[in-house]
């Protein structure tokens, strides 16, 4: 037994030993015969280096060619950190570099070890170098490996923070963008704009990056020679915009100037200086939708985003005490738009066939809702003002509350007969959605209805506790107060489409791109004349309330219509609100402007509006002062 079991053993042994050799043999053979050509390339590329050089961005220009976004090209010394770290000379290259550049080591060594830049891209240490510097390190490469002598390009913002909200700016690009991108080359390491026109335009401004193929050494060292190839980069294409340069710098001018004289005014109601910390402001073209100025503040400098931003930077600029400077609050602030909102509630009207031009009320300070009881019933003008018997172009003028009170609890009480006209003519104008603008985080606003009170109240009871619709939730829409919320780019192309005639645009950037029309908010001259006469009343009428704000403007040659607005919001100190539109006859401009927590809209907002508009018209405007107005 023993005999036959060791022989059993050694047959099954000498069976493995066989099988094993011969998968040895019948893998050498596959190796070396069927699938030698790829191990030939991958041994070619072992001593192959591809060098990917970003192109230069197309620059960013205003409609009048007035460039907004550019390069810049510097001779710079950069650094490839991964593979100086690797090298066992690395220290006395280092100690080289610093000597010829005429720093100590340590600057040097915190120069590589900016956190800003890339790690996959070499870091300038360097840049604006003497011309006999950059040649030396080119003539003296292979004492210096690591260390390249190059071109560089930076995006550059040569107006600082102007339009920053507009323009946006570029960054590294992120892995979640670079799993979007990968099939059109992007690379990691590679810069992409990151918001704004930047981001917008994206793929007509990166141009096509280019590729130099390099033969390197097992060390990793290029050899001398010329390059194996090279594909020279293919600068991206330029992207002209709506804007008006110097429409724009009159609107950043202008919002800083009234923000700031609100400031040293004083809050009668609440025993202090106005906050005004914030605004914005939004200028348009009425025939087209082309945006001719975007404004908001605070605001920041696109150039600090360049090659990474520094982390004290970034800090600074999300800390909330500074009020979000990176909010554009003029896609995404949402404010009640108070009595600029009574432009909406009186076309409701009129289209509803509920009032005509000349309808008229007794307006004697404050308004009770029909069959209800308490102080919560009673609303009033601002300072309970009476202001007798007013039709509507002198309810709009003076800004008589009461007025369009009595349209509001109209609009509820014989709901029956004109149904939610309010919200279908704020709709039609353009609120309660997002305008279609192409640029990221736009807000929709809110435009309160009976349906959603009580979807809030069914989904969040504890929040919303109350889920009816009363008369007096219209009477506060009717002037722009309660659950209305609007973003102030809504409000400029709401008056927009009302000075061209009643055409809603989408607002544009592009200046290539054509205008689209939304829709027709059904304007006829007989509803349109009376309103326009007391828009034209607020701002050159001597009881109008904007008339203070324009003392001394050029009505003749260039007649403005507007409309101020308060917006009361709870713990919060008023903010100030102006829409307007002008030369009324072939409207250029359409001008919303919102300060928040900064008073009347008579007396804080309209004189921005002004020197904007004074601005466009000659000489350079004075500055901001502040004016009188109770609305």
């Amino acid at each position: 037994m023993s005999t036959d079991s060791s022989r059993l053993r050694l047959a099954v042994l000498g069976v493995m030993v066989v099988s094993l050799f011969s998968a040895l043999f019948a893998r050498l053979w596959y190796l070396q015969v069927l699938d030698s050509d790829t191990f030939v390339a991958a041994a070619t590329t072992n001593h192959i280096r591809l060098v990917h050089e970003d192109a230069p961005r197309g620059r960013i220009l205003d409609r009048n060619g007035n460039v907004l976004v550019d390069n810049r090209r510097s001779q710079a010394i950069t650094v490839n950190r991964n593979l100086l770290s690797k090298r066992p000379d690395g220290d006395e290259v280092k100690a080289r570099l610093a000597a010829l550049l005429g720093i100590t080591r340590e600057d040097l060594d915190r120069r590589i070890a900016d956190v800003r830049y890339s790690q996959y891209k070499p870091i300038p240490v360097a840049e604006d170098v003497p011309e006999e510097l950059y040649v030396y390190v080119k003539e003296h490469q292979e004492e210096l490996p690591g260390v390249e002598a190059t071109i560089v390009s930076q995006r550059t913002y040569p107006n600082g923070p102007l339009a920053a909200h507009v323009l946006g700016y570029v960054g590294e690009i992120n892995d979640r963008e670079l799993d979007e991108r990968k099939r059109s080359g992007y690379r990691l390491g590679e810069s992409i704009g990151k918001s704004g026109a930047e981001l917008m335009y994206e793929e007509i401004l990166r141009g096509e990056p280019g590729v130099t193929k390099l033969q390197v050494n097992a060390t990793g060292e290029v050899v001398k020679g010329e390059p194996l190839a090279r594909r020279p980069p293919s600068p991206g294409r330029d992207v002209s915009l709506t804007l008006d340069l110097h429409i724009q710098r009159l609107a950043e001018e202008s919002l800083q100037q009234g923000l700031e004289a609100a400031r040293l005014a004083a809050d009668r109601e609440h025993r202090k200086r106005f906050l005004a910390p914030a605004g914005s402001v939004v200028v348009l073209d009425p025939s087209d939708g082309g945006v001719l100025a975007m404004a908001s503040y605070p605001t920041y400098n696109p150039g600090d985003f360049v090659n990474g931003i520094k982390p004290d930077v970034f800090a600074t600029l999300t800390d909330p005490a500074n009020h979000f400077p990176l909010n554009n609050r003029a896609v995404q602030g949402q404010y009640a738009p108070g009595s600029t909102f009574k432009l909406i509630t009186a076309v409701a009207a009129m289209q509803k066939g509920m009032i005509a031009g000349n309808t008229s009320i007794t307006d004697e300070g404050s308004f009770r809702v029909p069959n209800c009881r308490g102080e919560r019933c009673v609303f009033s003008n601002a300072g309970k003002h009476p202001w007798g018997r007013v039709d509507l172009r002198r309810a709009i003028s003076v800004s008589s509350d009461v007025y369009f009170y009595n349209l509001g609890a109209r609009f509820w009480i014989e709901r029956g007969r004109f149904g939610n006209g309010i919200q279908d003519t704020a709709r039609l104008f353009g609120f309660g959605e997002k305008s279609g603008i192409p640029l990221a985080s736009e807000k929709a606003g809110v435009i309160p209805d009976p349906e959603r009170k009580k979807r809030l109240n069914e989904e969040k009871p504890q929040v919303f506790p109350e889920g009816r619709w009363f008369t007096g939730d219209n009477v506060n829409m009717a002037i722009g107060q309660g659950d209305v919320l609007v973003t102030p780019l809504q409000l400029a192309n709401a008056y927009a489409a009302f000075a061209n005639g009643g055409t809603l645009f989408e607002p544009r950037l592009g200046l290539g791109d054509p205008p689209k029309p939304l829709r027709e908010v059904g304007l006829t001259p007989a509803m349109r004349q009376p309103i326009l006469e007391g828009l034209l009343g607020a701002v050159s009428t001597e009881d109008g309330t904007a008339s203070a704000a324009f003392s001394g403007f050029p009505h003749q040659s260039f007649p403005l219509a507007g409309k101020t607005g308060t917006a009361q919001v709870r713990g919060k100190q008023d903010s100030a609100l102006f829409a307007a539109f002008g030369p009324v006859s072939a409207p250029r401009y359409a001008v919303a402007v919102v300060l928040e927590e900064a008073g009347f809209g008579g007396s804080a907002a309209a004189p921005v509006a002004r020197r904007i508009i004074e601005g466009t018209l000659g000489p350079p405007p004075t500055p901001v002062r502040l004016g009188s107005g109770n609305d």
